[in-house]
């Protein structure tokens, strides 16, 4: 590794160390209740383990899971210590996110098979979305890929002039019909003029409102049929940004864009400002779907590829533990 990405890979890793603070400080905080005057873990240490979890919108049934694999633990190593309750529960959790095949992705690469990689951006107004489309587009360009926006959430002229001002941030082209114009037909646009240009990456906005799901759902299909006629196999991914900060909101939301669309990757957006960062975990179990992103900061690069080794990282290692 060059000193330049050892000092890149460095101030990423402090930038998630920093997101995940409220999250953190409020799960040692729990934890520490949990096991106080206690030396070993027992059936009083896992209920309150389980209450700490839940309260952390890990989400009931992904709590569970980790309470029987420690449970097991426990069983296998006969005695267990409660000061190895924090090295146990990063190392299942790192497991269970292994599992549900959120892996340690690569920087902002473009697959070789699928150029223009064309990435098709879901989720309800209000989650960051826009503000996601644009940072990715910033740093798949940093990454040296020719990027193309097209505005395809036709539906509020707000979110036209914000991936537009998104746009000129990050020096990329923009593709718009503004305000009512067809989706569908602004995604057609969009593809047309990132062949043309031989763009690497395409980043399609599509509307945020969950009122008719039946609604949501032929309007994102027509959009991926029409993409179609200009590159078969896209869009290559189906994106949903979800907004990290209201826990199990995020997981209804996940449910109803699911069920509308075959959702390939995730974005959680947010974990900076809140304490339910937990939400991450129990996303990525319950949907078997891999958290692609994660945003902790404001900043154009605080939106970072997620990694499931420093995620779980950050989250146990405290010198408050």
């Amino acid at each position: 590794m060059s000193f330049f990405k050892k000092i890149f890979s460095r101030e990423k890793k402090e930038t998630l160390d920093k997101g995940l603070e409220k999250t953190k400080t409020s799960v040692f905080s729990k934890l520490s209740k949990a096991i106080a005057g206690k030396s070993k873990v027992d059936d009083e240490v896992l209920d309150n383990l389980e209450e700490v979890l839940v309260s952390s919108d890990v989400g009931v049934e992904t709590t569970l899971k980790i309470i029987e694999r420690i449970e097991a633990r426990v069983a296998k190593d006969k005695y267990l210590g409660t000061s190895e309750l924090h090295e146990l529960l990063k190392e299942e959790i790192a497991a269970l996110l292994s599992e549900n095949n959120s892996e340690d992705g690569e920087e902002f690469k473009v697959p070789e098979k699928s150029v223009p990689h064309v990435i098709m951006v879901v989720g309800v107004n209000g989650v960051g979305k826009t503000t996601t489309i644009g940072k990715l587009a910033h740093q798949f360009k940093t990454a040296g890929n020719k990027v193309v926006l097209g505005a395809a959430d036709t539906f509020r002229a707000a979110a036209v002039d914000q991936l537009i001002i998104w746009s000129e941030r990050a020096g990329v082209p923009i593709v718009s019909q503004g305000m009512n114009a067809d989706p569908a037909s602004v995604a057609f646009d969009t593809l047309q003029s990132a062949v043309g240009q031989n763009a690497d990456v395409v980043l399609i906005d599509t509307a945020g409102r969950l009122h008719n799901k039946v609604n949501l759902m032929n309007e994102l299909s027509k959009i991926k049929r029409v993409m179609q006629k200009v590159i078969p196999d896209a869009p290559h991914e189906v994106l949903l940004v979800l907004d990290g900060s209201t826990g199990q909101n995020a997981i209804e939301q996940a449910k109803q864009f699911t069920k509308a669309t075959e959702v390939t990757a995730l974005a959680l957006t947010k974990i900076d400002g809140t304490a339910k960062g937990g939400v991450v975990i129990g996303i990525s179990d319950q949907f078997k779907i891999p958290v692609k992103y994660i945003g902790v900061g404001e900043g154009m690069n605080d939106l970072q590829v997620f990694n499931r080794t420093e995620f779980v990282d950050s989250l146990f290692s405290s010198d408050k533990a």
